[in-house]
């Protein structure tokens, strides 16, 4: 696939799962390590097409929903907790980058680019990950799943991030729409867009045709070179 020349944006917001590392088969796992006792553990086909893209406490919801059984704020906050705990054992084997994603955001934190992670991960899900790959302190900004009260499509987080960004770098950054979020799911863009900005969307975990409302579209951040 050809390079694509990306317009040095004021800022760039990287998801986390699916845009960084390959986590959310290790997600995946997680939910149904919980999920199996209670009869409710769902296929991979079922959470690529329904939850991925929710924060945890977004997915717990659904899955009881979907089931027909009240979930109370109590109950939520366990299995958010024990999916947490399932999570951080699956990371003790290590993850591994996504092609292109460590060397971009060097670059861009090289070139003074401000940088922002914003997630429906847990912030104690996240930190283990940056610190591996080493790229933690490249980042001015980051909106977990605990900041936000509504996951993605809603544009809560972006919104939230984008401000702090502004807050930080306020003699740089202007609109919404001269920086670029960086994602992998329909509502992540979709998420991104309502807060009015540019997306650029990677082929990790869903088809082009399923990323279309972004500005650009790549098969891999190796792909990606800032003008």
């Amino acid at each position: 696939m050809k390079n694509l020349s990306l317009p040095r944006p004021e800022a760039v917001l990287f998801d986390f799962d699916g845009i960084l590392v390959d986590s959310e088969p290790m997600h995946h796992r997680a939910f149904n390590e919980v999920l199996d006792p209670l009869g409710m553990a769902f296929p991979w086909k079922e959470y690529v097409e329904t939850y991925m893209g929710f924060d945890d406490r977004d997915a717990f919801r659904e899955a009881f929903r979907a089931k027909g059984i009240d979930l109370d704020d109590t109950n939520l906050a366990k299995l958010v907790a024990a999916k947490s705990e399932a999570f951080l054992r699956g990371l003790r084997a290590g993850v591994t980058a996504y092609p292109g994603a460590v060397p971009l955001i060097e670059t861009l934190s090289a070139a003074g680019t401000p940088l922002a992670l914003c997630s429906g991960a847990l912030r104690a899900d996240i930190d283990p990950i940056l610190a591996q790959l080493g790229v933690a302190r490249r980042f001015g900004v980051i909106v977990s799943a605990d900041d936000v009260r509504r996951s993605k499509p809603d544009p809560e987080s972006y919104a939230l991030a984008f401000r702090r960004l502004a807050e930080t770098y306020s003699s740089s950054l202007t609109v919404p729409g001269k920086s670029v979020a960086v994602e992998d799911t329909p509502a992540g863009i979709r998420s991104a867009k309502s807060a009015g900005l540019r997306v650029l969307a990677v082929t990790n975990s869903y088809g082009a045709g399923e990323l279309a409302e972004a500005d650009w579209i790549v098969e891999s951040l190796e792909n990606v070179r800032v003008a």
